[in-house]
C-alpha cells in the first residue's frame, strides 16, 4: 500500500513529461520582428513609415510651439515685474529730492 502511494504519484509525473510536446526549432522572426532596420536601409520606406515620420514630426513641432509660447508669457510677466519695480524705484527716488 505505501509503495503504491509513492510510485504512483511519479509514474503520473513522468507520463505528463513524456507526452508534452517537444520543439527543438527555434522560432523564426523577419527582418521587422527583431527591431532591426529593414535591408535596404532608410531609402526603403513604405507609406507607414513615412506617415508615422510625419506625425512624430508634427507632434515635435506643437510640443516646441507650446514650449515657445510658455516661454514667451514668462518673459513678458517677468517684464511687467521689472516695469513695476522700476516705478516703485522711480517714485523713492522722487520723494527723496523733493525734501
Amino acid at each position: 500500500m505505501i509503495r503504491q502511494s509513492v510510485t504512483r504519484p511519479l509514474t503520473t509525473t513522468s507520463r505528463a513529461v513524456l507526452t508534452r510536446p517537444f520543439s527543438a526549432v527555434a522560432p523564426r522572426m523577419a527582418a521587422g520582428d527583431t527591431g532591426a532596420t529593414r535591408p535596404g536601409g532608410i531609402q526603403t520606406s513604405d507609406s507607414f513609415q513615412k506617415r508615422e515620420a510625419a506625425q512624430e514630426g508634427l507632434y515635435i513641432y506643437e510640443k516646441e510651439k507650446e514650449k515657445l509660447a510658455a516661454l514667451r508669457k514668462k518673459i513678458e510677466e517677468q517684464r511687467s515685474h521689472l516695469n513695476d519695480l522700476e516705478k516703485n524705484l522711480d517714485e523713492f527716488t522722487k520723494g527723496g529730492e523733493k525734501k
